[in-house]
This record gives structure tokens, C-alpha cells and sequence, in this order.
């Protein structure tokens, strides 16, 4: 049983590495500015949550989603050493902060005794309002990230992708706010479903 546990934890933490890479911060930011910034808030904040809960909730340790996340940002760090062997400058993925949100999941978890709708519903929410905060100040320190997106096009995007000149506040006014708003209603959910997996997967063993 614990395997099968361990095997799901591997499985979704690469699907996560993967979803970053190919959907997610790496020049998806760049290509349509703030607004895929939204939509790159809620994907990343309900996919950190749906694994970070599946882990503590198994574990029954706080702390076992900020070990979730730093295996995430383990595997998105070998993943940007392999674009940098390519030939591609070091910033051009930019690994997203999972970290500190994870942290306020495993808060909630500790302060409310173990209390696991309290992780779904609390912690859900912070992931989800936390997440695009840490992230844009992640995304600002980047060095001219829209250069980085025209001088080095991505390998696989059709010619009808390439990177244009976004409008800014043409679409959403503060992406931070819109992203945080959207992604606390949804990592609840979510959080949810990975609090589920678990019964799921005891089922499914004992099956």
C-alpha cells in the first residue's frame, strides 16, 4: 500500500514539472503577458494543492506539502539545466515559487490539530490567494522576460504562436487580485479531490 502511495506522489509530482514546462510559466507568461498570468495562477495553485494535500493527508504530517514542493522545484530546476544544455540562457524557464504556499497548507494543517476539512477549506483558500503573490514577485525579478520570449522563440510553438506585443491592462487590471480571487475559490475544490484520492487509493488497493 504505502508503494502504491509513494508511486501516485512520483507520478503527479513529475505531471506537475511537466504541466510548468510545457503549459505553464516557461514562456507561456511571456507570450501573452498578464493575461496567462491568471490563467497560469489557478493551473499552478490547484495542481500544487491537489498533490500537497494528497501527501500530508497520507503522511499525517505537517510539513510533507513543503516537501511536496520542493520536489517540484527539484525537478523544474533539472528540467531548466537541461534547456541551459541546450543552449537557451538559464532564466528562460523560471521555476515557479510553490514553496511558501505549500508552507500555509501545512500551517493550517499543525494549527488546526490535523484537522483535515480545515486543510481543505483554509488551506485550499491560502494556496490559492498566496500563490500568484510569490509568483509575480518571482516573475519581476526576472531579467526582461518579453526579450527572452522574441529572441528565443519556443522550439515547439507553430509559427502562429509566436510572441506578440501584449496589451497590458487591456484584458485584467490587476492579474495578482484576479489570479489570487480565482484560484482561492478553486483550490478548495480541488484540495478536496486530492483529500479524496486518498480513500480512492485505499479502496482501490484493498480491491
Amino acid at each position: 500500500r504505502r508503494t502504491t502511495h509513494y508511486l501516485f506522489i512520483v507520478v503527479v509530482a513529475v505531471n506537475s514539472t511537466l504541466l510548468t514546462i510545457n503549459a505553464g510559466d516557461y514562456i507561456f507568461y511571456t507570450d501573452w503577458a498578464w493575461t496567462s498570468f491568471v490563467v497560469f495562477s489557478i493551473s499552478q495553485s490547484t495542481m500544487l494543492v491537489v498533490g500537497a494535500i494528497y501527501y500530508m493527508l497520507f503522511t499525517g504530517v505537517p510539513g510533507t506539502a513543503t516537501y511536496y514542493a520542493t520536489i517540484m522545484t527539484i525537478y523544474t530546476w533539472v528540467a531548466k539545466g537541461a534547456w541551459f544544455a541546450l543552449g537557451y540562457p538559464y532564466d528562460f524557464v523560471v521555476t515557479p515559487v510553490w514553496i511558501p504556499s505549500a508552507m500555509l497548507l501545512d500551517l493550517t494543517y499543525w494549527a488546526t490539530r490535523r484537522n483535515k476539512h480545515a486543510a481543505i477549506i483554509i488551506g485550499g483558500t491560502l494556496v490559492g490567494l498566496s500563490l500568484p503573490i510569490f509568483n509575480m514577485i518571482n516573475l519581476l525579478l526576472v531579467r526582461d522576460p518579453l526579450e527572452m520570449a522574441f529572441k528565443y522563440p519556443r522550439p515547439t510553438l507553430p509559427p502562429y504562436m509566436t510572441p506578440i506585443e501584449p496589451q497590458v491592462g487591456k484584458f485584467y487590471n490587476s492579474p495578482v487580485a484576479l489570479g489570487s480571487g480565482a484560484g482561492a475559490v478553486l483550490s478548495v475544490p480541488i484540495a478536496a479531490l486530492g483529500a479524496k484520492l486518498n480513500t480512492w487509493t485505499y479502496r482501490w488497493m484493498a480491491a
